[in-house]
């Protein structure tokens, strides 16, 4: 993992945004191998391949878990963005469906 995106998401206001960035950060680890992350445009970014895959974008409110690649795949309303990359808003307190965010990333992610 890199130093600098740790240190990044160390630094992130509220623990809750910690604690959160850092539990989608190991869902990306443990379903991409060898994923490079890196910050880039102030925030996390991660790399398969040299192909974007995935991104945390902290805000005041929410963090947003972004995946890239997604022309192919079905999601649900709660997910925003255009075809090719789509973003979901989390905000303190809301229960994460961390298997599905699993289950599309990966599919995004097989063919990189």
């Amino acid at each position: 993992m890199n130093s600098e995106v740790t240190t990044y998401i160390n630094n992130l206001d509220k623990p809750w945004k910690v604690t959160l960035t850092n539990e989608l950060r190991e869902l990306v680890h443990e379903n991409i191998p060898d994923i490079e992350e890196k910050i880039q445009y102030k925030k996390p970014h991660f790399l398969k391949n040299g192909h974007y895959a995935a991104v945390i974008s902290p805000s005041k409110d929410a963090i947003a878990f972004m995946i890239m690649n997604t022309e192919k795949i079905e999601f649900p309303k709660e997910f925003s963005g255009p075809k090719e990359r789509k973003w979901i808003k989390i905000t303190e307190g809301q229960t994460v469906d961390f298997e599905m965010l699993k289950s599309f990333l990966l599919e995004a992610t097989k063919d990189l």
